[in-house]
């Protein structure tokens, strides 16, 4: 990293170990943002027992990610604590609103709220970044509102600056691609059902296993919308029978490869 990002490492430090002198919360997905912020957090604390990694266990993450998230925790010897909730019948956002993210988070975060509340936690930390405020996050605002603390936007780290810092930090996820929730699989406004998510999970998890790195099975009623990297296209078209074979077997009819490749946010076109 540069000479900039390195002063904005250092002041995050500082700043973690202020956090860690007290008993906190770190929304904890498993992913290299959270990651990075458990390890801030364990090197700067006298006792780790202060520090809990709570992760929520929902309908719209694949079960795979709990294991991740235990994994990465169990590296660091931190707590790990998992809730299971149903923010589908509970967050009112079965209908794929265009807030969704913001009832999402919000009803997440209130969660953790209470946990903080009983086992009297001063802070609760969670993973945005510099660049997840330059799009659209409707749920950065349920953290706001919420009081909840992002130490790496407040640093002004970039992803790619988490990702360098996870990997000197020898995290095992400072690699691993993003993941977020499976209703951005979904265009605004089509009901969610547990069938259709899992069902995406599946397909999206077969070209996973393909060795794609970047992955999004975007589903359009009967159709599943691939998107990969641009430099995976010609790998997709070699392994055509077996992709369409799959994803026909688990209902689509219609098979696409997205020329524009992959990209973050692809169903917020148009918002």
């Amino acid at each position: 990293m540069n000479e900039f990002a390195e002063e904005k490492f250092m002041r995050l430090k500082e700043q973690m170990a202020v956090y860690a002198r007290q008993k906190i919360l770190i929304a904890f997905s498993g992913g290299v943002d959270s990651s990075l912020l458990l390890a801030l957090a364990a090197e700067g604390a006298a006792d780790r027992t202060g520090i809990t990694a709570v992760t929520m266990q929902t309908r719209l993450h694949p079960a795979a990610e709990i294991r991740h998230a235990e994994s990465v925790a169990a590296e660091l010897h931190v707590r790990q604590l998992t809730i299971t909730v149903d923010e589908l019948a509970e967050a009112g956002i079965t209908d794929n609103p265009k807030d969704r993210c913001y009832r999402c988070k919000k009803y997440l975060f209130e969660k953790i709220r209470e946990l903080a509340e009983e086992t009297g936690a001063a802070y609760i930390l969670e993973g945005t970044n510099a660049d997840d405020l330059h799009v659209y996050r409707p749920g950065i605002r349920a953290i706001r509102e919420l009081g909840i603390l992002s130490p790496l936007a407040g640093a002004g780290l970039t992803k790619a600056e988490v990702r360098s810092l996870a990997g000197r930090y020898g995290l095992s996820v400072a690699e691993r691609p993003s993941m977020p929730c499976m209703a951005t699989r979904f265009p605004y406004g089509v009901k969610l059902t547990s069938a259709a998510l899992e069902r995406a999970e599946e397909g999206e998890a077969y070209l996973r296993g393909l060795g794609f790195y970047n992955v999004r099975l975007r589903v359009h009623g009967e159709t599943a919308r691939i998107e990969v990297d641009q430099t995976d296209f010609d790998a997709v078209v070699a392994g055509r029978d077996g992709i369409i074979r799959r994803m026909k077997e688990l209902g689509y009819r219609y098979v696409t490869l997205d020329l524009e490749g992959f990209r973050s946010g692809s169903m917020d076109a148009g918002l």
